[in-house]
């Protein structure tokens, strides 16, 4: 377990590193993903897992993305699509069947998988009898692991007790709600307006309907918010008790991300009040008994999460933490971003572009990256940092034939500042995050980074602070 530090973060150290990086949901990060890798790329990479071990020893992870939301919350930085309308939710189900069938032809049928999550968007948009339709979909051409994670994404604002019903017979065993905070002033302020009862009722059914996880995302950096108001909700999170929390600060990006214009960035907390926001709710958490995952990540001890912590198997993919290292990873729907082998694709963001590609027979994947050796090797350590808070010298030079300190010699000399500030601990057989470290620790991650490291137009990543 991660403890929070009691030496106080000064502001000079904020000020350091109040910067734009990579979140490292994969490294190298999706904005390195090329148009010069096409579906033909990915239809090998598909062929090649068919044909080797890895198809009969590593289960898949599938991602569907449902991009339609009802209304639109003005934090939003997800690929969505606004719309009263729910017959355009049945469209998109027969070209998902299109996308699995193309699949499967390269694959194989039954190809085994132990994690699915549908995101978006909200996956509630879509009616029961839809839900149904795209689960018999999935079950038609993958065969599932009794015992995996099964996930869904909840607008609470668009689910019921009864609907609860529908998705426990489904098999979801996992529920991931989107509450992001629970002060009236600030949900109106982001055009999110979900009272707390509603929640507390919905995460009460789901228990009593035996779901066996529940998570709950929380946002802090979003306007109206103080450190007070996120105590406040803090302590109704602990009432509320799911068995993991998702903490994520708010990125501002305004011109990357259309809905954010209508956030002054004068509304925004200072960076000082989002650090604040951070080890306040990093102390609340932890006092209340929860395990620190990583980055974003608090869950029970007695959760799947805690569990791979403890036992070094936790992974870092595109949905944050995971239980499942090193797992090919499908995203089917628009935009979304899969692994498999030593590649990474991304499908047509726009529903149009997603559409005809289809029409045509065709992957909708517009582009992705075949990772080389050195991307391979710096995956390793950045995923280390960020999984585990540790780098062994010995582990990476065993698996990638290295010498560590030769390799990354520059590297090492940079580190030496962190170690300064007490960020990082170095000694002969590795690299430590310290509890003061973890605030920071995109930036001890991005020192391994050469693409990001030679990069000119840092802005359009997320502040790490």
């Amino acid at each position: 377990m991660i403890e929070s530090t009691a030496e106080p973060i000064s502001e000079s150290l904020i000020r350091q590193y109040d910067v734009s990086g990579p979140r490292y949901t994969s490294y190298p990060t999706a904005d390195r993903f090329v148009e010069a890798f096409t579906s033909e790329d990915y239809i090998q990479a598909l062929e090649q897992r068919r044909s080797g071990a890895a198809a009969m020893v590593l289960p898949l992870s599938l991602y569907i993305h449902i991009p339609f939301c009802e209304s639109l919350c003005y934090y939003c930085a997800c690929n969505k699509i606004i719309t009263k309308h729910h017959d355009r939710s049945a469209a998109y189900l027969k070209y998902l069947a299109l996308e699995v069938a193309l699949h499967t032809k390269h694959m194989g049928l039954g190809q085994v998988v132990s994690q699915l999550h549908l995101g978006g968007g909200s996956p509630t948009f879509m009616s029961d009898a839809e839900l149904c339709e795209l689960m018999a979909l999935l079950k038609q051409n993958f065969s599932f692991t009794p015992g995996g994670e099964y996930s869904i994404e909840i607008d609470p604002r668009t689910i019921d007790a009864n609907r609860l019903d529908t998705l426990a017979d489904l098999g979801f065993n996992r529920l991931s709600f989107g509450v992001q905070d629970f002060d009236p002033a600030v949900q109106k302020a982001v055009h999110r307006v979900q009272p707390a009862e509603q929640v507390f009722a919905l995460v009460d059914a789901a228990r009593q309907r035996g779901f066996e996880s529940i998570n709950v995302d929380l946002i802090y950096g979003l306007p109206e918010q103080t450190p007070e108001s996120v105590k406040r909700t803090l302590a109704q999170v602990n009432q509320l008790r799911p068995d993991r929390i998702a903490l994520y600060a708010y990125a501002h990006l305004p011109e990357r991300f259309k809905p954010q214009r209508r956030i002054s960035s004068t509304e925004i907390p200072t960076a000082s009040s989002k650090i604040t926001m951070l080890a306040d709710s990093m102390s609340a958490l932890m006092d209340a008994g929860y395990v620190y995952i990583g980055m974003d990540h608090f869950a029970l001890p007695n959760d799947s999460l805690a569990v791979a912590k403890r036992q070094g198997r936790l992974h870092r993919n595109f949905q944050g933490y995971s239980t499942q290292p090193d797992c090919d990873m499908i995203g089917l729907g628009v935009s979304s971003i899969g692994r498999v082998g030593a590649t990474y694709s991304q499908n047509a963001k726009t529903l149009e572009d997603y559409y005809d590609y289809l029409d045509q027979g065709l992957f909708p994947v517009v582009k992705g990256l075949a990772l080389t050796r050195d991307d391979l090797v710096r995956r390793a350590v950045i995923m280390a940092l960020m999984c585990q808070g540790r780098v062994s010298f010995k582990s990476i030079e065993l698996a990638y034939l290295v010498n560590f300190k030769t390799y990354f010699a520059k590297e090492m000399g940079v580190l030496q500042d962190q170690v300064k500030e007490g960020l990082i601990e170095l000694d002969a057989s590795g690299i430590q995050v310290t509890a003061k470290g973890w605030f920071f620790v995109r930036a001890v991650a991005m020192v391994f980074d050469q693409y990001f490291q030679t990069d000119r137009t840092r802005a359009r990543f997320s502040k790490i602070l």
